[in-house]
C-alpha cells in the first residue's frame, strides 16, 4: 500500500465521521430553557446517541487501563515465585492476553472514541448550537434588538455553543473516564486489603467537599463574568458597527471611556475568579 493510498483511506475515515452529525437540523427553533441542565439537554438532543458512545468507549478505556495496573502486580508475583524454566510455558497466555489489551484493544479504543469525540462531535455539536440559536434570534421582535447590544446577543450566541459543548464534553467524557477509574481503582486496593481503601477514601471525600464548596462559587462568578464579557463586546462591536455616527457626533475620549468602562467592570470579575482557582488548586495539591 502506497503513503498516497493510505492517506487517501486516512481522509476518508476522518470524512465517514465528521458527517455522522447534521450540524444545520432543520428542526423549528424553539426557546431554550432557563436552567443549565435543561438547556444543555435542548440543544444535545440531536446527539444524544454519540455521547453514549462516548461515555461506553472512556468507560472500557478507564476498565482496560485499570486492569493494566493488576496485570503488573501479577507480572512481580510471577516473576518472584516461578520457575524461570517454566514462566513462559505457564503463563504465555495471559502474557499474550495483557499483550494484545496493550497492543490492539486499547490503541482501537482510543481511536474510536477520539474519532467520535473529535471528529463527530468537538466540531457538528456546537454548530448546532449556533445553527438553532441563531435561528431563534432572527425570529425575535424589533424590540428585542433595540434593548439590546448586537454585540452582546452575538457574543452570548457563541460563548453558549462552547460553552455547553465543553460541559457535555467533560460530563460524558472527562468525568465518566474518571469516575470509572477511580472506582475500579478501589476494587482494585480492595482486592488487596480492605484496609488500604481507608486513604484513597478520605482523600476522595476531601476532594468532594472541595469540589462542593468551590463549583458553586466558580458558577456564580463565571455567569457574571459572561455578562460583563458580553456588554464589554457588544459595546466594543457597536463602536466599530456604528463608527460613522462615533466619527461625526462623538468624541474619541467619550468613546475610550465608554469602552474603558466595560473592560473595568470585566476584570472585575476576572480576579475574584483567578482566586477561587488559586485556592482551589492550593487546596487540591495539599489533598494530593
Amino acid at each position: 500500500m502506497t503513503n498516497r493510498k493510505a492517506a487517501r483511506m486516512v481522509a476518508a475515515l476522518f470524512r465517514w465521521f465528521e458527517g455522522r452529525i447534521d450540524p444545520f437540523p432543520e428542526q423549528l427553533p424553539e426557546q431554550p430553557p432557563a436552567t443549565l441542565w435543561p438547556f444543555v439537554w435542548h440543544f444535545s438532543r440531536p446527539i444524544w446517541r454519540w455521547l453514549v458512545l462516548i461515555a461506553f468507549f472512556s468507560s472500557l478505556i478507564a476498565v482496560f487501563e485499570v486492569t493494566l495496573f493488576a496485570f503488573l502486580g501479577d507480572v512481580v508475583d510471577w516473576l518472584a515465585a516461578a520457575d524461570r524454566a517454566t514462566f513462559l510455558e505457564t503463563e504465555f497466555w495471559q502474557l499474550v492476553w495483557m499483550g494484545a489489551v496493550i497492543l490492539l484493544i486499547l490503541p482501537v479504543l482510543t481511536l474510536i472514541d477520539s474519532l467520535i469525540l473529535h471528529q463527530s462531535v468537538i466540531g457538528n455539536f456546537p454548530m448546532i448550537i449556533r445553527w438553532l440559536g441563531h435561528r431563534y434570534l432572527l425570529r425575535q421582535s424589533m424590540s428585542f434588538y433595540q434593548d439590546e447590544f448586537a454585540g452582546r446577543v452575538a457574543t452570548k450566541l457563541l460563548q453558549a455553543a462552547l460553552g455547553v459543548r465543553d460541559t457535555l464534553m467533560k460530563a460524558v467524557n472527562v468525568f465518566v473516564y474518571v469516575g470509572v477509574y477511580v472506582f475500579g481503582t478501589l476494587a482494585l486496593i480492595a482486592s488487596f486489603d480492605v484496609a488500604l481503601m481507608v486513604p484513597f477514601l478520605l482523600w476522595l471525600a476531601g476532594y468532594a467537599l472541595t469540589l462542593r464548596h468551590y463549583l458553586p462559587l466558580m458558577r456564580d462568578i463565571s455567569e457574571t463574568q459572561a455578562d460583563a464579557r458580553s456588554a464589554m463586546t457588544g459595546r466594543i462591536v457597536d463602536s466599530y458597527t456604528n463608527i460613522m455616527t462615533v466619527k461625526l457626533f462623538s468624541h474619541a475620549r467619550a468613546e475610550e471611556a465608554y469602552a474603558r468602562q466595560s473592560m473595568r467592570d470585566f476584570l472585575t470579575t476576572v480576579h475574584p475568579q483567578m482566586r477561587l482557582v488559586t485556592k482551589l488548586e492550593v487546596i487540591l495539591a495539599l489533598l494530593n
